[in-house]
């Protein structure tokens, strides 16, 4: 997947809808914020991300301190503001190299890492967007799928106190979209090693199905299993479990 070219669509897709909706609607999957916020903190996290890039930096940087961190209060220029940011991760990367290693909030790693990273960043933000306008979001197959193995990374990871499956359950997710083989299967496993996951099909003590993106919907707590019309099978108390306990 070129998940530059996915960066720069994903973004402008963003501006777009920004462009025509009302900066002050609700955005009910960010508790609090405007359709103007959730603008505002896209864009600028474009940009903190870029500057942590090209400094090479080892330490995070604050949100404050982000060059040029705010959208200018004309329209077409707020919207330029937000498409270059996404130009600038890019920029960033090529200047450093994408092997170079850079500050993540899962440790030093290589600085390519980041534009996958703001790929999904993009797209769940703009899920939030989109449903809090009455649409729905659509994504290609192979975006969505790589969006749920992104996110189950980062869960896993995360390597909290109170995991989000219990030692000795196994959760599988499969997407019913054609084509994607392995990489539209998940199987998540709480083993002696702790938590682990793979594309491997092995039954588990919970299974869940539906299109990928809403597999992503759902696993990032943007829709219902109900309103994302996901089958579940087995024990549905472990598919809620990862879902409420997932640190994202």
């Amino acid at each position: 997947m070129d998940f530059r070219a996915a960066l720069i669509e994903e973004t402008k897709a963003f501006a777009d809808l920004y462009r025509d909706a009302d900066p002050a609607t609700p955005i009910p999957t960010c508790p609090g914020w405007t359709l103007q916020q959730l603008f505002k903190h896209v864009g600028r996290g474009n940009r903190w991300c870029a500057q942590i890039i090209g400094e090479r930096r080892t330490e995070p940087l604050d949100p404050r301190e982000v060059r040029d961190g705010k959208p200018p209060e004309d329209l077409d220029d707020a919207i330029a503001w937000f498409n270059s940011g996404a130009q600038l991760v890019v920029d960033a990367v090529d200047h450093v190299g994408a092997e170079a290693r850079v500050w993540t909030f899962n440790g030093g790693k290589p600085a390519g890492w980041w534009i996958r990273r703001r790929v999904h960043e993009q797209v769940v933000h703009r899920a939030d967007a989109v449903l809090a306008l009455g649409g729905d979001l659509t994504l290609p197959a192979e975006l969505a799928a790589d969006g749920v193995s992104e996110w189950i990374d980062l869960a896993v990871q995360a390597r909290r106190p109170d995991p989000p499956l219990a030692r000795g359950f196994t959760l599988h997710l499969h997407a019913s979209d054609d084509g994607l083989g392995p990489t539209g299967e998940w199987t998540i496993t709480h083993d002696e090693d702790g938590l682990n996951w793979s594309h491997d099909h092995v039954k588990g003590e919970a299974a869940v199905k539906g299109t990928a993106t809403n597999l992503l919907l759902a696993i990032t707590r943007r829709a219902s299993s109900a309103d994302a019309a996901l089958e579940v099978f087995g024990d549905a108390a472990v598919w809620d479990g990862w879902l409420s306990r997932t640190p994202f």
